[in-house]
């Protein structure tokens, strides 16, 4: 069943890639095809923009339309390619650690927690992830399963990151904040490239990219890669079996028949092996975890004017997961299993009325149909399930006066859990100068139910249940309240500060059976907890002189979750918060003489609060250090030595209740990029 689907996703490929290219070829002139761009060489992009160029870089998470950095109303982030590439990052999670108002935390070798303004638990839900604009959220828990996601990271152009809620365009569970990653277009990446090397930790990698022409102004290319991570350490600093390997190919095809009418077509699959560690058992492993998947996506972009533009995507995506579980009380083990079929389009528009009204809106339809093969202890009921979500949106960005913009707009959502959602939102803005702007936000955003929260069963013994679903689950809810400013202060120096005050209602429970099997099971899923967050997000950028570039950042973040008057939690209401107070972090930049580039990032991060068994349980605090050297020895050869987790042999940054916990390595790895 597993290959016949493959073939058919291979077959739908090649059958767009073939209308791609005739659809193309018919609309070709006689004109000879034009010469291919040069290829990429790593001198072009972002490390040559200046700090103001920066903050006029377009962004498009915001509005869903291109708009500059610098005066986009929310605490947003960018993440360059070039930041990518000098940070040493192989992965996309420790990109993300470039974000200052993120929360990265590493379990193991191969799974990270990451969110925004808290909430990062194991099963962290309140963050909406798009890669190209495919959402890579996943029914089971309403998360990401960010061991699945990649990149050849060289071919990324951006990663937008917004903290704060999303819902109006974004829809449902884009609660507290969206990260958008966004890869560089095929014409930008011209000709060939090769990146490979090794280390302590990651032991070995390596990737190919090539690009060329198929037409007049249709580029393409294809890639693939491949890398080996080792084995994470215990407290006591022996190895954890919890290793690593995938590898991943793919393409990408963009179309510029015309100045009105653009065209992408990009897919990617992957394969890969995840040793599993026995949760009480040290160096003991429970079996394989193997990941795979595909998709394919394809855009069309036609622009009126330069105030009228609209685009129709639409994507496949297919992913497999099979993970062992170790016996639980009286239930054997098993291997739990997962397949995920989904296929969304949608469709945009945006307008100008008059000189004071710039409207965007949309539709959608997505389709998700989840099949688990179920185990003794652990199983969804029904193990089949197909999920309908329609959406409505539509934004109003209205001119008050010359720098006075009021934002208003909601999306309408209807899934099959809790049908009917609203997410409205109200956002003013204000240019006090040509280089500070003033915004504040009013929004509601929602996290629907997952299967988790409403269709799981664990058991201890046959007929006995320990934790399921509930069936009158409903959508946990937000409104939140947020103060920003954003400014170049001088051409040297640039920066932004952003507050929130979050208001959390419905959230997550596990609630207690009365009467039941020992007094209170089955335990079940309710949505019994209350509270607020509030806190703020500091960040700056200063060019201290040519080829010296700083950057700091500071969050912090004060939870006050509770159960409801009358309401019982098992956890004491600690299940769903996992999260430091304060995080803080400095990178430096400095190009040196000979073609050297010397890049280090220092961050601390304040001790973690868990749920240890429905008590308080700790992390650490503790400082990191990571650091890269590189030298460009021509101009298509680049070699580099980068050193993570520099200051310590190994130290945690996340803990489960109930698990033996593991602690993440120093690591050093070299690596080689030629570029032709």
């Amino acid at each position: 069943m597993k290959n016949s689907r493959v073939g058919g996703f291979w077959t739908l490929t090649a059958a767009l890639l073939l209308i791609a290219v005739a659809s193309t070829a018919f609309g070709q002139t006689n004109s000879t095809n034009s010469a291919p761009p040069a290829a990429d060489d790593g001198t072009a992009g972002y490390k040559k923009m200046s700090l103001q160029e920066l903050m006029n870089l377009d962004v498009t998470s915001v509005a869903k339309a291109p708009e500059p950095y610098g005066q986009a109303p929310a605490a947003i982030q960018v993440i360059t390619g070039d930041d990518i590439r000098r940070s040493g990052a192989s992965s996309i999670p420790e990109a993300l650690r470039l974000a200052d108002n993120l929360e990265v935390a590493q379990q193991n070798s191969h799974t990270w927690n990451i969110s925004a303004r808290g909430f990062n638990t194991d099963l962290a839900n309140k963050l909406l992830v798009l890669m190209d604009g495919r959402s890579v959220y996943t029914p089971l828990y309403s998360g990401v399963f960010w061991d699945q996601q990649d990149y050849l990271l060289a071919d990324i152009e951006r990663i937008e990151v917004i903290s704060g809620p999303g819902g109006t365009l974004w829809g449902a569970n884009a609660v507290n904040g969206v990260i958008n990653i966004t890869s560089k277009s095929a014409k930008d990446t011209q000709g060939l490239y090769t990146e490979a090397g090794g280390g302590t930790v990651l032991e070995d990698f390596g990737a190919v990219r090539f690009g060329g022409v198929l037409g007049t102004n249709v580029f393409y290319r294809i890639y693939g890669k491949y890398f080996d991570q080792g084995d994470e350490v215990y407290a006591n600093g022996n190895n954890a079996p919890d290793s690593w390997n995938m590898g991943q190919g793919g393409f990408r095809i963009d179309a510029e028949n015309s100045p009105q009418n653009t065209f992408t077509l990009q897919g990617d699959f992957y394969a890969g092996d995840e040793k599993v560690p026995d949760a009480k058992l040290p160096g003991v492993s429970d079996g394989n975890s193997i990941d795979s998947g595909e998709n394919v996506l394809g855009r069309w972009t036609h622009t009126f004017s330069a105030d009228s533009e609209m685009s129709l995507q639409t994507y496949y995506d297919r992913t497999h997961l099979t993970k062992p579980e170790p016996a639980f009380f009286f239930e054997p083990p098993g291997t739990f299993r997962d397949d995920l079929d989904t296929f969304d389009i949608d469709f945009q528009h945006r307008f100008q009325i008059g000189d004071r009204n710039q409207i965007v809106w949309g539709l959608g339809y997505r389709l998700t149909h989840d099949r688990d093969d179920n185990i003794p202890a652990l199983s969804f009921s029904p193990s089949d399930f197909e999920q309908n979500l329609f959406n409505i949106f539509a934004q109003d960005e209205i001119k008050i006066v010359k720098n006075l913009t009021l934002t208003l707009g909601s999306k309408l959502e209807h899934n099959d859990y809790t049908h009917f959602e609203f997410e409205p939102s109200g956002r003013l803005q204000w240019n006090a100068t040509s280089n500070q702007m003033f915004w504040g936000a009013i929004s509601r955003a929602v996290r629907t139910p997952s299967r988790i929260d409403v269709d799981f069963s664990e058991s201890i013994a046959p007929g006995v249940v320990l934790l399921q679903g509930g069936s009158n689950f409903v959508s946990e809810t937000l409104i939140a309240y947020e103060l920003g400013y954003r400014a170049q202060i001088t051409p040297d120096v640039s920066g932004s500060i952003s507050t929130f005050y979050n208001n959390y209602d419905n959230v997550r429970s596990t609630s207690i059976t009365p009467s039941g099997f020992l007094g209170e099971l089955p335990l079940y899923f309710a949505n019994n907890l209350e509270g607020d967050t509030y806190g703020f997000e500091l960040n700056g950028n200063y060019q201290v002189m040519d080829g010296l570039r700083l950057h700091a950042g500071y969050n912090m973040l004060q939870e006050n979750m509770h159960v409801k008057s009358g309401e019982t939690d098992a956890n004491n209401a600690l299940n769903e918060t996992a999260d430091p107070q304060q995080q803080f972090s400095i990178r430096a930049s400095l190009d040196l003489p000979k073609n050297i580039e010397f890049d280090t990032g220092l961050r601390w991060v304040d001790t973690l609060r868990y749920n240890n068994n429905g008590v308080v349980g700790t992390v650490p605090d503790y400082f990191e250090l990571d650091s890269r050297l590189s030298w460009h020895a021509t101009k298509n050869l680049e070699l580099s030595i980068v050193g993570q987790n520099l200051l310590h042999d190994y130290h945690p940054e996340y803990y489960i209740s109930g698990s033996l916990h593991e602690e993440i390595s120093r690591s050093v790895y070299c690596k080689a990029t030629f570029r032709w």
